[in-house]
């Protein structure tokens, strides 16, 4: 399934989602500009890799930021921004936008973390929004359970539209990053993608989110 839209509606505009994705957008934009080397020198000073991490180099640390806003390819980028224009409106205009900032950047925190406990050793950076975006998905799942995402499903050979609900989109999709992280774990998958960082995100959202809203909060 690969969501379209959802069915609710801002009541403010999401100025800090937006501010997300153009931060994004210009991160990806610079990578475009740099050569092959110059790309490579800049994920591995940039992106989260877990031995240096790991090793206490006091530097790295910032890296837990800033790989948030580093993409690997048009794909990845596109795939992430998208979820986010779908979901982080409703969030931010939930919690108010200060809090769905520090919120966002905590789930990818969580996200980043979570998946270096899995991969101490590894010496490949991690890059990506998708760990603080999983977040903001638990958070819709918790505060928005019954809200309907328009979904593209194909079947064979031809694609129709589906109206799911956050709970049951969400729940898949949330036991297919588990699966996905168990074979990860197995040595079984060698997509790269960080699952358990899509995990730690989503768990972290659903945990949390709660703590982020406004008692006036519709």
């Amino acid at each position: 399934m690969f969501p379209l839209y959802d069915t609710l509606r801002s009541r403010r505009f999401p100025i800090v989602n937006w501010i997300l994705i153009l931060l994004n957008g210009i991160v990806f934009y610079y990578e475009l500009k740099l050569s092959d080397e110059g790309l490579y020198r800049f994920i591995h000073t940039w992106g989260l890799i877990p031995f240096q991490l790991i090793s206490n180099s006091a530097e790295t640390w910032a890296t837990i930021f800033s790989s948030m806003f580093l993409h690997g390819g048009w794909f990845h980028i596109l795939s992430n921004m998208w979820i986010l224009i779908i979901f982080g409106d409703n969030i931010e205009d939930k919690i108010g936008s200060g809090r769905y900032l520090i919120f966002y950047l905590l789930s990818g925190t969580a996200a980043a973390l979570l998946q270096v406990y899995f991969s101490t050793a590894s010496d490949q950076p991690i890059v990506g929004a998708s760990g603080a975006i999983a977040g903001v998905l638990g958070a819709y799942l918790i505060l928005f359970p019954r809200a309907r995402i328009v979904s593209l499903v194909p079947i064979f050979f031809l694609f129709t539209l589906v109206e799911v609900r956050a709970v049951i989109f969400l729940g898949f999709w949330f036991v297919l990053q588990l699966f996905s992280g168990w074979l990860a774990l197995q040595g079984a998958d060698m997509s790269g993608v960080a699952w358990w960082a899509h995990i730690g995100g989503f768990i972290f959202g659903v945990i949390t989110i709660r703590l982020f809203v406004h008692n006036n909060s519709r």
